[in-house]
Order: C-alpha cells, then sequence, then structure tokens
C-alpha cells in the first residue's frame, strides 16, 4: 500500500472511548501521541492515518473522500445521507440506542402512533397550531412522522436536555435516542409501542467511491473487518478442555458429536494421555472444543453426563474463519452496484 488511507474516529461523544477500546480488543490500537491532537496512526494497518472529528462530521469526511473510512453511530449516518457513504459494517457490538417517540406519561391515552395522529388533528382543530416536535434527527423524525400519517406537526431543533423539552413547554413530543430509558422516565415521559424509528449501533463506514478505485483502500477494508470479524466472532464462542475416559478416541468421538450442544464448532480435537492408568481396558483422552457461550453451561453439563472431567473453559479472543463475512460481502455489494444497506433496513 503506497497511498494513505484515513480512518476518522469519534473524537468526543459516548462512542469515543468504546471506540478506541473495540478497535484495541480487534488488535487494531490506536496511536495517539498527544491527547490533544486531532491525527493519529492505527499500526496494524499499512499506511492508515486516524482524523479524530465529532460524529457528525465523520460522515462528511468520508462523503467527500476526505477519510475513506470512519466509525461513527448509525442514527448519525442514517440522519445524513449521502450516496458515496457505504454502510461497511452495521454492528460493531457497542454503542446500542433506539431513536424513538416518546410523548408525556399523562397522555394516558396516547400509546400507539396512531393515537399520536389523533392527538395531532385535535391540535389543529382545537388549539390552531400543529403538533410540535423536539429533535436533533429533525430527517428521520419528519419521514417516520410521514409515514404515520401524522403531516400537521412543526419540528423544534432541540440541543441539550431534549427530554426537558414538554416539561418546559417548548414542545410536545421529543424524538430522541435513548439507551436505557431513564432519562424519560425521570422526565416523566413514555416511549410509543410502535415509536421505535432506528435500532441505533456504532458502525463503520467506507467511500463508495474509493472503495470501488482504489485497491489499496479496499485491501486497507480486508484488514480492518479481518480484525473486527475475528473478534466479534470470538466474543460468541469459548474453547473447553475436558478429560475423558474411554475405549479409544471414537468412542468419544460418537458421544460428542451425537449431540449439537457438545459436538464443537468444527468437531473435537482427542489427543490420547500417555503414561496414566496403565494395564487398564480404558485410556484418558483430553479433548478440545470450540462451544457456544449462549449454550456454555448447557453444554458442560451434558459432558459431565458424558464423562467429562477436569472442564477448562479459555475465553477465544478471535475466531478467524475461511474468510471474513462482512468484507466478503463488502466485495459483493461493490461488484453489484447496490446502493441498498448491506444487511438489512433499518427503518420500520
Amino acid at each position: 500500500m503506497n497511498n494513505s488511507v484515513t480512518l476518522a474516529l469519534p473524537s468526543k461523544g459516548a462512542i469515543a472511548e468504546p471506540t478506541t477500546a473495540f478497535l484495541r480488543d480487534c488488535g487494531l490500537r490506536v496511536d495517539k501521541p498527544n491527547p490533544r491532537q486531532y491525527t493519529g496512526a492505527l499500526p496494524a494497518v499499512p499506511n492508515m492515518a486516524v482524523l479524530f472529528q465529532r460524529v457528525t462530521d465523520i460522515v462528511y469526511k468520508v462523503a467527500d473522500d476526505t477519510a475513506q473510512f470512519g466509525i461513527t453511530g448509525l442514527d448519525v449516518v442514517h440522519e445524513y445521507p449521502h450516496e458515496n457513504v457505504l454502510i461497511v459494517h452495521d454492528d460493531l457490538g457497542y454503542g446500542e440506542c433506539r431513536l424513538l417517540v416518546a410523548v408525556p406519561e399523562a397522555w394516558l391515552d396516547v400509546t400507539s402512533m396512531s393515537d399520536l395522529a389523533d392527538v395531532a388533528l385535535d391540535f389543529r382543530e382545537l388549539y390552531h397550531r400543529n403538533l410540535r416536535v423536539a429533535t436533533t434527527f429533525p430527517f428521520m423524525a419528519r419521514k417516520f412522522m410521514h409515514q404515520h400519517g401524522i403531516h400537521h406537526f412543526t419540528i423544534v431543533n432541540a440541543e441539550g436536555a431534549i427530554e426537558a423539552a414538554p416539561t418546559i413547554g417548548y414542545a410536545d413530543v421529543i424524538v430522541d435516542l435513548v439507551a436505557t430509558g431513564t432519562t424519560l422516565r425521570e422526565n416523566h415521559l413514555k416511549p410509543l409501542t410502535d415509536g421505535i424509528i432506528l435500532e441505533s449501533q456504532a458502525c463503520l463506514i467506507g467511500s463508495r467511491d474509493a472503495l470501488v478505485n482504489n485497491a489499496d483502500v479496499r485491501e486497507a477494508a480486508r484488514i480492518l473487518l479481518e480484525h473486527m470479524d475475528a473478534s466479534l466472532q470470538g466474543k460468541m464462542y469459548s474453547q473447553v478442555t475436558i478429560n475423558m475416559r474411554a475405549a479409544d478416541q471414537l468412542d468419544i468421538a460418537r458421544r460428542l458429536v451425537s449431540n449439537p450442544l457438545t459436538a464443537g464448532l468444527q468437531g473435537p480435537t482427542i489427543a490420547p494421555i500417555y503414561g496414566s492408568h496403565e494395564g487398564t481396558s480404558d485410556q484418558w483422552f483430553t479433548v478440545t472444543l470450540i462451544l457456544a457461550n449462549k449454550a456454555l453451561l448447557k453444554g458442560v453439563d451434558l459432558l459431565r453426563t458424558l464423562g467429562a472431567t477436569d472442564v477448562i473453559v479459555t475465553p477465544v479472543r478471535y475466531l478467524f474463519m475461511d474468510h471474513a463475512p462482512t468484507y466478503k460481502r463488502l466485495c459483493d455489494t461493490l461488484a453489484t452496484g447496490v446502493t441498498a444497506l448491506p444487511r438489512q433496513a433499518f427503518y420500520r
């Protein structure tokens, strides 16, 4: 790679520190000699420079190809859509939140978007004004309102504590990002049952033009996604080592592969333990398996019933498959010229 490739990262905000921590866990350490600098490096990717920007500016930098890659929130990408901004990885496993519509708890009869549509009409007919919607996401809020038949509303651009807008009185409802819902409850607001506009999280974006026209950029994408996919997949599994007594390896293999919980990712690796229990009809073997974390205890319990002892569980840091699934999906997207998102549609 002879040309410099730039990755834009959040300089501040809720996902700034989690982003550098995520990259570090992926084996992509960010070097930033001076905390006041807006530039850095990513040694694991040849000739990759790092540019620290606000989350909204990251989208603009990728759109105009100042940066070829960026990590920001999916909500920001959807609020400021650009044809040159391609979502390369839509879920990096952190920064989860929801963009949703919330109304005052005192509105007891308002629980859905259809109820809110009725309220908007009432405001128009009884008070001769539009429903006021406070948000920092006017594009998505306007689109969502129209999709649910709400046309008599006014977007109130708000900054800071948007949750206080209905209490203060400069808005009637809000459209805002919610992580736990605690702030909504503290401000006596409630989400509408069908009012989720977007399920958001941190995502990796890239410049479509750069990815199509520059082999160095595609190679940088491959390196980034190999590390990210391996780390994210590794978190889903654990390496389990056990000792088992059996007549031979085939006996153990039959016991384990008969159940999906103990079959392992690609089957067990079995090795004899030499010098133990000599003179007996059975031998002892060490067995290594890769089991899914979501059913780890069930798998361990089943291994015990099959005769396993001395169960050792080790976290899997990286799991490199025969290819990086996200990079393959990116290549398929670029080859077909598809402009849609690579995995799923996020608007509901």
